[in-house]
């Protein structure tokens, strides 16, 4: 049995030095407007509009059958989806159609870690 008092401590090889640095050509982005896209989303009522967008154009109307909230209560949310460039408006009218903006899932998949590759870094508009 060995004692401890005799166990040879070896180095770590020159690989092995720094397991946790970060290798040279990793590009670092700056987090916040992945979060602030993501928090646009972050509420039921606004993943619900988003989710009956994705099916096509709506009017307010029809989204205010999909949502348990007042009116003024919609209209904040489409504004914070409007505001974070995830939905797109368009007058009918006295009608206000909504849509899902053309690059809303590309933003999206974007802002989520590890969602691009170094050599291609995708840009999350805030």
């Amino acid at each position: 049995m060995t004692q401890l008092s005799s166990l040879e401590i070896l180095p770590r090889p020159a690989e092995q030095a720094a397991p946790c640095a970060a290798p040279a050509e990793e590009v670092v982005r700056d987090p916040a407007p992945s979060v602030d896209l993501l928090q646009a989303i972050a509420d039921p009522v606004r993943w619900t509009v988003l989710d009956r967008l994705s099916a096509g154009t709506r009017c307010v109307c029809d989204l205010q059958e999909h949502v348990d909230v007042s009116n003024t209560l919609l209209s904040y949310h489409l504004r914070i989806l409007r505001d974070a460039g995830l939905v797109t408006t368009a007058r009918r009218g006295r009608w206000i159609d909504y849509s899902l903006a053309a690059d809303a899932s590309a933003r999206l998949a974007a802002a989520l870690p590890g969602a691009f590759s170094p050599a291609a870094p995708a840009e999350v508009q805030p």
